[in-house]
């Protein structure tokens, strides 16, 4: 999931190299924390979210096989 993510994210924004994707485990919850470039905020989070709602759709739909809940923390 966190491989995923970071792909998806430097395939939308103008600083690749400053993307950066943490994961942190407990209590049956996985938070995905997605750092990027200042600049590329509104690249990943879109008109009213929509790019980062997809993103969660798509990141979240892979991982249908787990029972564990999937957060995912865009920041810059």
């Amino acid at each position: 999931m966190k491989e995923l993510l970071e792909l998806i994210a430097k395939a939308l924004v103008n600083h690749p190299e400053q993307v950066a994707v943490t994961e942190e485990e407990s209590d049956g919850k996985i938070t995905l924390t997605l750092k990027v470039a200042e600049d590329d905020m509104g690249k990943v989070i879109g008109k009213h979210g929509r790019i980062a709602n997809a993103i969660r759709t798509v990141v979240k739909s892979s991982s249908s096989d787990d029972d564990r809940k999937i957060d995912i923390e865009i920041t810059q």
